[in-house]
């Protein structure tokens, strides 16, 4: 079907390859902020299962709208794993077992790269002339900015 939503199909391309970047960000994001749910010890176990808990929950909010952005530009998301592992800026865990705090800076780290490559992302976004995407991304990453205060605060 003819997508008429006055974007060029080029420039639909464009911004739905970086969308699949930042979906496959988010989903790997997702993933490790789940294990470190599962897996954090310490005296801070309790404070920091419900918090990680509720990052993850956020990030999955996330995931679902970038996706469906993708697709609202008339393109495929992104949805396997070997996909979002290629795509991903963000790695896995540095390694197993981390204490809390090490898991804290990682997850930090995560959110800070996500929000300087989603900067890059909006200037892309108008340059195509897709403002749309443009005022989405900017939500997203105030999202992660405040994730991230979130996680210094822990640090602190």
């Amino acid at each position: 079907m003819n997508i008429n939503i006055a974007i060029e199909e080029k420039s639909r391309k464009v911004v739905s390859e970086l969308l699949n970047q930042v979906l496959s960000g988010e989903y790997v994001l997702h993933t490790k902020t789940r294990n470190f749910h599962w897996n954090v010890v310490g005296p801070q176990f309790n404070d920091l299962h419900k918090f990680f808990e509720a990052q993850y929950d956020e990030l999955d909010g996330i995931i679902d709208e970038v996706a469906e952005r993708v697709r609202a530009l008339g393109e495929r998301a992104f949805g396997g794993l070997s996909e979002f592992a290629a795509a991903s800026q963000i790695k896995d865990a540095a390694k197993n077992n981390l204490k809390a705090e090490e898991m804290l800076k990682e997850l930090l780290s995560d959110h800070e790269a996500m929000i300087g490559d989603l900067r890059k992302h909006l200037k892309v976004c108008e340059s195509e002339g897709d403002m749309g995407t443009n005022d989405f991304l900017t939500g997203v990453m105030e999202q992660h900015e405040k994730m991230a205060w979130m996680l210094r605060s822990f640090l602190a």
